[in-house]
């Protein structure tokens, strides 16, 4: 039997190999409160501290522009947001009409 980097024992040959992927450590093999937690903690020290980045308006005004810009470049992308606008409108529309009281002119049964 050969012996793997991590101490651990394999067979030789077996056909199918799997690879495993390394222990997650540190910061990684905690859980997502306890992450949070020592996240928030940086964060009201760096405030403190006065080092921590404060965005003025202009400088999100920059950030939001530049997201835009990158996200637009991608056309499928923004014809799928297109459609499902479309979509959403199109069905508000139709509730809408069939709130109404005589707003369906297909299937209405008023005399004229």
């Amino acid at each position: 039997m050969a012996t793997s980097k991590d101490g651990g024992k394999s067979a030789a040959g077996s056909g199918s190999e799997q690879k495993s992927q390394p222990a997650k450590r540190g910061f990684a093999a905690m859980d997502q409160n306890q992450q949070r937690q020592i996240a928030s903690k940086g964060g009201q020290a760096a405030h403190q501290k006065g080092t921590a980045h404060e965005f003025d308006s202009e400088e999100a005004r920059r950030a939001g522009q530049k997201g835009g810009e990158v996200v637009s470049r991608n056309r499928a992308h923004m014809a799928d947001i297109g459609r499902k606008g479309g979509e959403s409108r199109q069905s508000a529309n139709r509730a809408a009409a069939a709130a109404k009281p005589g707003g369906n002119r297909q299937g209405s049964t008023k005399e004229e």
